[in-house]
């Protein structure tokens, strides 16, 4: 297991980490560490979170017991990871630009081309999803073409509107609720990340592919009144 870090934080909880690259293989390492840490029912395992290379279980250390870290260990070496079977893509809607994409022009400026290539280049890639959190449903989306890849804002927004998609550095995601951001926002999506009364609440996992589909100011306003 040389290539897998287990490190405890504090008393509840732990840490697994693996190589330090953004690499799809290593992300899909993760998620099925992952997955098998929640599968394997361990005494004190609260909760398990998977991020871009890496994996936090929080644990009850009153309920949790010394062989924790050896089931946590062994888990992450045996791991198995599925290949050739792609996620279903996630079509998700927007609408670009104007009072939804206040960024969109900077967007264009720094990539040297119009606004409407910018939408291209958006909606020209399938997104991974690698993780989601910073609230709870937000996507954390790559790779975006390096052209578009503007940085974040340097002062954030004290208040981002719910479903505002953007562009940082070579991420995109979709804001679930309204909420401070510092990210280059092009539009609005016509899809919720995150809904309480949805089973899951979810429309994202880790391991998500993701197209964008640019639509009008109508379709949007048709979607949004959808049930």
């Amino acid at each position: 297991m040389s290539d897998v870090t287990l490190r405890p934080a504090g008393d509840a909880a732990w840490f697994i980490e693996l190589e330090d690259r953004l690499d799809e293989a290593v992300n899909d390492r993760a998620i099925a560490i992952g997955r098998a840490v929640c599968a394997a029912g361990l005494p004190g395992v609260r909760d398990v979170v998977t991020g871009y290379r890496s994996v936090a279980v929080h644990v009850d250390p009153l309920r949790a017991d010394a062989t924790l870290e050896e089931a946590l260990a062994r888990l992450a070496s045996e791991v198995t990871v599925a290949t050739g079977q792609d996620a279903a893509i996630v079509r998700v809607p927007v609408c670009y630009g104007g009072e939804l994409g206040p960024d969109l022009p900077e967007v264009a400026a720094f990539a040297g081309c119009s606004e409407d290539e910018v939408i291209a280049l958006h909606c020209g890639r399938t997104y991974r999803v690698y993780m989601v959190g910073f609230v709870p449903g937000f996507p954390y989306m790559g790779t975006v073409d390096p052209r578009i890849a503007m940085p974040r804002r340097e002062s954030p927004r004290v208040r981002v509107p719910a479903l505002s998609v953007g562009i940082a550095g070579g991420q995109t995601g979709i804001y679930p609720t309204s909420t401070p951001g510092g990210w280059r926002l092009i539009g609005r999506a016509a899809v919720r990340p995150f809904d309480a009364a949805r089973t899951p609440p979810c429309l994202f996992e880790p391991g998500t592919r993701v197209r964008f589909v640019p639509i009008g100011a109508d379709e949007l306003a048709r979607l949004e009144g959808q049930p």
